[in-house]
């Protein structure tokens, strides 16, 4: 059976040239690049030419401000737990209630070292309230959080915005943005419109890339300690041999991803909007998630009403599609999306949501298959509800009154 890969929020295939492009450094050029001896020149070359490209398609940054980590979660918590480090006298963070588990969580712990953290509410589109965040920002405030698009919906937030209004209520504000998903999808130009933003977060997996390489932008003179100890690489900012074949893949995937945007873009874009009007027309009681907001083309999140997402995955498994109902990072878990849970998406779909996420490599046929087998599988399990009218095809009674709750309602018994 052929797999049907929708599932590129989560991570992606490697791209053949990038494949390429690093074998040379897991043979002959195996070199440590922190090495003196000449053999080592090679990869200590590459690991260069790679920050420079890097920087070059980020805006024109110093390739000094490209700092390689193992993932987009590594940097993340090198962006908060460094700017903590290096900024000792104030203990406010100011993030958003729909960020990543690497953001979210760390936010969570941070109020369990008694700092004070705002999480600012979205409203039901997964937008963020600019007036709340606005008041949000206080004299004692450390660091602003927030990332470019959302994993989970898609959603894109205008961190050109408001990483200006932060800069313009106090300049000494550190404003970071996990890019995670946008860095090859999005345009960022950090000398332009992300002036602004002080660090800046991604990971290779989420572009063609192989997983365990990310990078972190760390504009010069931003205030920011190192998280990993006890070796002088990258300038001293992060310790551990460098990952000589990743770093390579990681531009490489990069460069592939700015050279195919002009192209990729419509033709993504015009297969999920196919997808999205074909599944609204069939289903009845299905929502869009985020659909009024800006979105990443590549993304669509779905809430299917009375029914389990687990139960969607498993029987589009079945058909060989991948797809997701959540963020990878809690997949496992059967606690309800925290981000659904801040867009106010009713109780009734909060579970049955699934995300698709396309790529590069998605075809117009995978797509025609999905919108076959998608309402059948919907279909078929709602006949299980006990709060679905099978003859009427709609919800009964009972499930019409929880529509618009967003809590369970609690039993009488």
């Amino acid at each position: 059976m052929a797999i049907i890969y929708l599932d590129n929020n989560a991570t992606t295939r490697i791209a053949p040239e990038v494949v390429d492009a690093m074998m040379p450094y897991f043979t002959d050029e195996y070199f440590n690049p922190s090495s003196m001896y000449e053999a080592a020149r090679g990869p200590a070359e590459a690991v260069a030419s790679a920050r420079r490209r890097i920087a070059k398609l980020l805006g024109n940054a110093r390739p000094s401000e490209i700092l390689f980590t193992s993932c987009a979660s590594e940097s993340n918590n090198t962006a908060i737990f460094g700017t903590i480090a290096a900024n000792p006298g104030r203990r406010h963070v100011v993030t958003t209630g729909v960020e990543h588990p690497a953001i979210y969580e760390v936010g969570k712990d941070l109020e369990r070292r008694d700092f004070e953290v705002d999480f600012v509410p979205v409203d039901t589109q997964g937008r963020v309230d600019k007036t709340e965040f606005v008041r949000a920002l206080r004299p004692d405030t450390l660091m602003v959080s927030v990332m470019h698009a959302n994993n989970e919906t898609g959603v894109i937030c205008p961190v050109e915005d408001l990483s200006r209004i932060t800069k313009e209520t106090d300049p000494s504000i550190v404003f970071h943005t996990d890019a995670t998903q946008t860095v090859g999808k999005l345009p960022i130009d950090l000398r332009g419109s992300f002036e602004h933003v002080d660090l800046l977060s991604f990971s290779g997996h989420k572009l063609h890339a192989p997983k365990g390489i990310g990078a972190l932008y760390i504009r010069r003179g931003t205030p920011c300690r190192p998280f990993l100890l006890g070796g002088h690489q990258e300038d001293g900012r992060r310790a551990g041999t460098e990952n000589v074949a990743f770093i390579v893949g990681l531009a490489k995937a990069l460069e592939l991803a700015m050279e195919r945007h002009a192209e990729d873009e419509p033709r993504i874009r015009g297969m999920r909007d196919r997808l999205e009007k074909a599944l609204v027309e069939k289903i009845p009681f299905l929502q869009v998630n985020g659909g009024e907001a800006p979105r990443l083309t590549n993304t669509l999140n779905v809430a299917c009403h009375f029914i389990e997402g687990e139960g969607i995955l498993y029987q589009l498994s079945e058909h060989g599609i991948c797809a997701s109902s959540g963020s990878a990072c809690t997949s496992g878990s059967l606690e309800p999306s925290h981000v659904l849970r801040a867009m106010h998406v009713p109780f009734t779909a909060v579970h049955g949501s699934v995300r698709f996420s396309l790529s590069h490599y998605t075809t117009d046929e995978e797509i025609d298959t999905v919108i076959d087998v998608f309402p059948e599988i919907v279909a078929s399990l709602r006949r299980l509800s006990p709060y679905w009218d099978n003859e009427k095809n709609a919800p009964r009674p009972e499930g019409l009154v929880m529509l618009e709750q967003t809590e369970m309602p609690q039993s009488s018994a």
